[in-house]
């Protein structure tokens, strides 16, 4: 019996970690899998949805390390994974993504002389002033199984000295969530709780302390939503941390009086591909975001300066626009102009096929023997 260990922090943790237990569940007998919770999104709306969803059942283990500074969140994980290590020992700890605890389970697990496999490997922005680009260098250049999304990430792994041994391209997991869920999600009454329609909306995602931790940053975005929400219904799923940083620097009041901009507390996943899928164009800062709509055939624009996810952009519907506001406006103009939009039938990259679950254990299992 192979004993293994997954763990999922934030809420796209959850959506990796759904289809590689559903598929030990359904396939695998002699694989024993138990699922770790770290704990960093702590609230119903922002985790337990979406276990309800995704079908993922109650966690094996839950740390509980709610939120703070890196340095804290980083601490809390290692010191009380630690503990749940000591007492499984697991042949292999799955880590997925690249938020803090992905780096710090790595670490501690490493330190203790138990395997770890890296769901996500190889994704590179090159801008080291991003916090998860040091947890996903960090995390590659000590994990035991690279299990990469994208060709590119083999590439990036070679480069950096990883032995090819270790390298599996195995496609990617997000799109294995998107394709399970893809249909239920056209149940979700949400455009019609707000009032709006198919292709007559634009979709907001802003949550990155780039964009949202500093006042005059996310005064900008403030103007964007404005200045748009006068040609179209925006719609906003507002992350804690953007509401919060909001009602810090006075904002709040001022985004509620924006006519036809809908403020939601955070959605479900359901609610969130249906979202996706529906909108004219979707402005995002999220790096799941950029696939999931690479997948759906939706045009994305990007307010950040570079990506991991270099492929939603040679082979997808995503644009980088950066964070100057004008710049911005002028992407969704010319967007908003074009037509209708949305849903253009691409070929996607290759491995995004649903079956990302499949190829990643049966590299477990090879990596075992």
């Amino acid at each position: 019996m192979l004993d293994i260990l997954l763990v999922a922090s934030a809420r796209p943790n959850f959506m990796k970690v759904a289809p590689v237990l559903q598929e030990i569940k359904n396939n695998h007998q002699d694989i024993e899998a138990q699922l770790l919770h770290t704990g960093q999104h702590y609230d119903y709306e922002m985790s337990k949805i979406f276990f309800d969803e995704l079908g993922i059942p109650a966690p094996d283990h839950h740390l509980g390390v709610g939120s703070g500074t890196h340095a804290e969140q980083t601490a809390k994980v290692m010191t009380e994974f630690e503990k749940v290590l000591q007492k499984e020992q697991p042949d292999w700890v799955v880590v997925v993504g690249d938020v803090n605890p992905t780096m710090a389970c790595t670490i501690v697990a490493n330190k203790m002389g138990i395997k770890v496999a890296h769901v996500e490997a190889g994704l590179r922005s090159y801008d080291r002033n991003m916090p998860e680009e040091i947890n996903r260098v960090l995390t590659d250049s000590i994990a035991d199984l690279l299990l990469t999304p994208s060709i590119d990430g083999n590439m990036n792994l070679v480069k950096e000295g990883i032995a090819e041994e270790k390298i599996r391209f195995v496609g990617n997991i997000m799109i294995d969530t998107l394709f399970n869920m893809r249909k239920r999600s056209d149940d979700s009454t949400i455009l019609g709780d707000l009032g709006i329609s198919e292709k007559e909306y634009v979709l907001v995602t802003l949550h990155r302390p780039s964009n949202v931790d500093q006042e005059e940053t996310l005064k900008n975005f403030a103007h964007i939503l404005k200045q748009t929400a006068e040609d179209l219904p925006m719609v906003w799923p507002v992350h804690p941390r953007s509401k919060n940083n909001a009602e810090k620097f006075g904002l709040w009041d001022e985004l509620q009086s924006i006519e036809n901009l809908h403020l939601l507390e955070p959605v479900g996943y359901l609610d969130n591909v249906n979202l996706m899928n529906n909108a004219r164009l979707v402005l995002t800062d999220s790096g799941g975001i950029q696939e999931e709509t690479t997948a759906l055939g939706v045009p994305c624009l990007t307010a950040r300066e570079n990506t991991e996810r270099p492929i939603t952009i040679t082979e997808g519907t995503n644009t980088l626009v950066g964070t100057d506001p004008e710049v911005i406006l002028d992407h969704i103009k010319k967007h908003l102009q074009e037509g209708v939009g949305g849903n253009k039938e691409l070929p996607k990259p290759l491995y995004w096929d649903g079956n990302t679950a499949q190829r990643i254990v049966k590299a477990i299992l090879e990596a075992s023997n």
